[in-house]
């Protein structure tokens, strides 16, 4: 264990008054700049509805102060809040271990499973139990080496009160069909109000794999739900259908890496990668289609249109809100705290490309406001969580990786 620098690393951030108090436009929507200058990939493309991307841009007011806790960690992909306000975190390469809130790294925690740690692979998110207090239950999401390849896996076990070991584990879900990729894992974990245990998936990436991202008989390219021991719940919508699996709950998805749970309204958000452009917010319902890869926006790596390169068709759902150019996002989660008043139900997210938090307004379904923040770190930001105090952490997907909280400044 090795003791990191808290303060030494701090630096402020001067954030003008372009807003009112609760930091949302005090202008009407469509009134103010979008955060985002650069032109868009799909340049010929349309938004489907007004304010799909490109919302205006807010700043919340006052000063803020970002810290580096601690540092040296590779790759860190999950983190979770536990009660005594330290951190798990999870390490692309296999580990897991806790952060403490001064900056102290514990050892790896034993008894987890090996992970198959090749390029976007490895040991993904994790989260607690909803009865973690009594039942010190952990999840936690990763690339399960097989015979033939590998695919995402989600398992199950009881963290020891020292925090140095899982024990009972148990491995509940595991994606299908096996392949032999390195991308597209997904893998972001969210319980619902009712115990719901939601889980995100790629498509494996690769042009072979992309189609199955429509088919009910694969995992790939999906939202799962399932039960928090692993069983179905009986009101999945393809339930009994002759090829579904029944896990699915949504589908034509291309790569999430980010879930959240919606306080007050239980529905669940994801956030998923694009092409060149095209990142998407989507609000998944029961049996829906999200177009993967028939509708798109943005374009292929290599230039030119996703297959017909059409961004809407009947019976696909839209995105709520999209990027283009892409911020390619990590994982997310609605601030609730009373550090930041006028955060209140927004919706933050990391950026892998774009190196910053971004911050969205949201009015019913749809996106009203975009602030990026962070954008002086100039790391990848992979993983965001709210501390009891409304101190909001990162960490960055980085070969020495940190654990960065975000603050008001006192």
């Amino acid at each position: 264990m090795r003791p990191m620098l808290f303060a030494a690393t701090t630096s402020l951030l001067f954030l003008a008054a372009a807003c009112g108090a609760n930091g949302e436009p005090q202008d009407a929507p469509g009134s103010a700049a979008s955060v985002e200058t650069r032109e868009a990939n799909g340049a010929n493309q349309t938004p489907a509805f007004p304010g799909q991307t490109r919302a205006p841009g807010v700043t919340t007011e006052g000063t803020l102060t970002h810290s580096v806790v601690a540092s040296g960690l590779v790759h860190p992909w999950g983190l979770a809040l536990l009660p005594d306000g330290n951190w798990l975190v999870t390490e692309r390469p296999g580990r897991m271990r806790i952060v403490s809130a001064t900056g102290t790294l514990g050892e790896p925690i034993a008894g987890l499973p090996a992970v198959d740690a090749r390029g976007q692979g490895g040991l993904l998110d994790v989260i607690l139990s909803p009865g973690f207090a009594t039942d010190r239950t952990i999840f936690w999401s990763y690339a399960e080496p097989r015979e033939g390849g590998n695919a995402t896996a989600v398992a199950r076990g009881v963290l020891s009160e020292d925090g140095s070991r899982v024990s009972d584990v148990r491995v509940i879900f595991r994606a299908m069909p096996t392949y032999d990729g390195d991308k597209h894992f997904g893998s972001s974990l969210a319980f619902d109000p009712a115990g719901h245990l939601f889980i995100t998936l790629g498509e494996r990436s690769d042009a072979p794999m992309r189609p199955q991202a429509q088919d009910l008989g694969s995992h790939m390219g999906k939202v799962i739900r399932i039960n928090a021991d692993g069983s179905v719940p009986q009101d999945n919508p393809f339930v009994g259908q002759a090829g579904a699996r029944p896990e699915i709950w949504s589908l034509g998805h291309r790569n999430v890496q980010g879930v959240a749970v919606q306080p007050g309204t239980g529905a669940v958000w994801t956030i998923e990668h694009g092409t060149r452009g095209g990142d998407e917010l989507n609000r998944p319902q029961a049996g829906k289609n999200y177009g993967w890869p028939i509708i798109a926006y943005g374009i292929e790596y290599r230039g030119g249109p996703i297959n017909e390169g059409i961004t809407a068709r009947e019976g696909l759902e839209q995105p709520v809100y999209y990027w283009d150019p892409v911020i390619a996002p990590g994982g997310q989660t609605f601030y609730s705290g009373t550090m930041f008043p006028g955060w209140e139900g927004n919706l933050l997210i990391g950026g892998l490309a774009g190196k910053s938090l971004t911050r969205l307004v949201l009015e019913g379904d749809r996106v009203v406001g975009e602030e990026r923040l962070l954008t002086g770190l100039g790391e990848r930001i992979r993983d965001v969580a709210v501390a009891s105090d409304g101190a909001v952490w990162v960490i960055t997907d980085e070969e020495d990786g940190k654990l960065v909280r975000l603050a008001k400044a006192e």
